[in-house]
């Protein structure tokens, strides 16, 4: 049996701009899911990323 749950935790990334934009190309939110280290990282993460549905690079933010 585990003891702890470790260090690195998975989290998703959700796209800042679909999900505040209501006039946009097509319906949904883009989402990538990565690892980070939780005892290193503890603030929240946001990292510029490509977005199917506004077809540009955008700031995806941390979602729980």
């Amino acid at each position: 049996m585990a003891k702890n749950k470790g260090v690195r935790i998975i989290l998703t990334l959700e796209c800042t701009e679909c999900r505040t934009n209501a006039n946009k190309r097509s319906p949904g939110v883009s989402r990538y899911t990565t690892t980070k280290n939780r005892r290193n990282t503890t603030s929240r993460l946001e990292l510029k990323k490509f977005c199917t549905h506004c077809n540009t690079h955008t700031v995806h933010k941390e979602i729980k």
